[in-house]
């Protein structure tokens, strides 16, 4: 029997679709890599079984006779900033709230949707640090995204690696909006369930309607736990 695999409403971003680092993280999870790089190349449904096709190195998702997602190993050259506690993070989220969801276009988003609920959502809302590159959102992960032992499954923590890649990007109601489509993503150290951690995004580069972010997660100590480089594409309206 072919393998498939099948994500759940709860992890959507727009409101009929997946999560893109979510989903990411699933494909990456079928690859024997520590670095993964995954494209998105549509949309992916959610409560359907997708069919998953493994080969030469690299692995693709089907929903029926349509490519959704492929990925492969790959290398992050991505220097991640200097770490900030979550207290830190989490005033720069409060400060940047309004911002963040006056205008989403997505409210729903599993990862950074204001409409849902605490233990739910994961809420990151980023906010700007002070040196007005940097956005940075506290996370305090929900014992529902962890495994038996407390560690929150790799996938789940992909998809804390999506959102807040937009923050220096996005244009937030004042413009088309962009939709993740790459991100590779190296998970370095466990990510324990129920203590507080911060996400710190900031932008790379700009080409046409590409736009490049990284991220970094570091725990309350300031270790580094994981770090991705994502590509976003602005919307054509």
């Amino acid at each position: 029997m072919a393998a498939t695999i099948v994500i759940p409403a709860r992890f959507n971003g727009p409101p009929d679709s997946a999560n893109g680092g979510y989903t990411c993280g699933l494909v990456a999870g079928l690859l024997d890599a520590e670095v993964a790089e995954v494209s998105l190349r549509a949309p992916p449904p959610l409560d359907s079984p997708l069919d998953v096709e493994l080969g030469r190195g690299r692995v693709s998702l089907y929903d029926e006779d349509r490519l959704v997602a492929e990925g492969r190993a790959a290398e992050l050259d991505l220097e991640p900033p200097e770490p900030v506690d979550p207290d830190a993070a989490d005033a720069a989220a409060r400060a940047g709230y309004e911002r963040w969801s006056s205008r989403h276009p997505f409210p729903t988003c599993v990862i950074c949707g204001p409409a849902r609920e605490p233990g739910d959502g994961y809420r990151l809302f980023p906010g700007r640090l002070a040196d007005g590159e940097l956005f940075a959102a506290a996370w305090t992960p929900d014992r529902s995204l962890a495994d038996a032992d407390g560690l929150v499954r790799p996938e789940c923590v992909w998809g804390a690696l999506d959102c807040p890649t937009s923050a220096p990007i996005a244009n937030f109601g004042e413009g088309p909006p962009a939709v993740l489509a790459r991100l590779t993503a190296c998970v370095e150290a466990p990510v324990v369930a129920g203590r507080g951690h911060a996400l710190v995004s900031w932008p790379l580069e700009v080409e046409g309607r590409k736009r490049h972010a990284g991220v970094a997660l570091f725990d309350a100590d300031g270790s580094l736990l994981a770090r991705a480089r994502a590509l976003w594409i602005e919307l054509r309206l």
